[in-house]
């Protein structure tokens, strides 16, 4: 599981982002509203855990702002107020549940929990560039009806290009996908895999859909 925490208190951010660790979650830790929502927008988290009070933009825009732009991935609220008409407006907004502050962090991952459970019916299995088929349930990758067969992290690079086709991904970006948030972002490692894809993918097709956009990183597109 991928984690995102819009959190701007340091310490309620570490006590959050260290226990869902022990959790064996990956966790990323944002503390500005403007930044989190671009992370949201260009990684594919399994869930935002959103604080309201925030520099930047305040969540509930952040929140607004996801589910405009089509983020489907569950959304649990940190608030201070008890309210209940401050809550109804988160949930209208968007927010999946929310969790009040002063908080247990029990309570937190059992909501946590819970939402990660839920199916998600509006997120399609496959994706698609061209006549390249990816299905994230069967891990099966086709290109022009013909079964390719890749690696974990070849299939992982590939699914974060083709989830964001068209886009310019950075090699950052990539490597924090693919490899986790503390991999060494020295290392060739993304070129290496992009070339055994291309190998794979575009070697025996005229239309070449990988492409390197030099100085920023890769794209997909068709």
């Amino acid at each position: 599981m991928k984690i995102l925490v819009i959190e701007d208190d340091p310490t309620v951010g570490e006590f959050v982002r260290r226990g869902l660790e022990e959790q064996r979650w990956q966790t990323d830790l944002c503390n500005n509203g403007l930044e989190g929502e671009r992370m949201a927008l260009s990684q594919p988290y399994d869930l935002v855990i959103l604080d309201m009070r925030l520099p930047g933009r305040n969540g509930l825009d952040v929140l607004r702002t996801l589910r405009s732009s089509g983020f489907e991935r569950p959304v649990l609220v940190l608030t201070a107020q008890d309210a209940v008409d401050a809550k109804v407006e988160t949930l209208r907004a968007g927010a999946d549940d929310y969790v009040t502050k002063p908080f247990a962090f029990e309570e937190l991952l059992a909501r946590a929990e819970a939402l990660l459970r839920r199916p998600r019916a509006l997120a399609s299995p496959q994706l698609r560039v061209g006549d390249l088929e990816l299905d994230q349930g069967t891990r099966e990758v086709l290109r022009a009806g013909e079964l390719i067969e890749l690696t974990p992290k070849e299939f992982a690079v590939l699914e974060y290009l083709m989830r964001h086709a068209g886009r310019v991904m950075s090699r950052t970006l990539i490597t924090e996908y693919a490899w986790g948030y503390h991999f060494d972002p020295g290392t060739n490692i993304v070129d290496v895999v992009i070339n055994h894809l291309r190998k794979k993918i575009d070697a025996r097709f005229d239309k070449k859909l990988i492409t390197t956009v030099r100085g920023v990183g890769y794209m997909i597109r068709s």
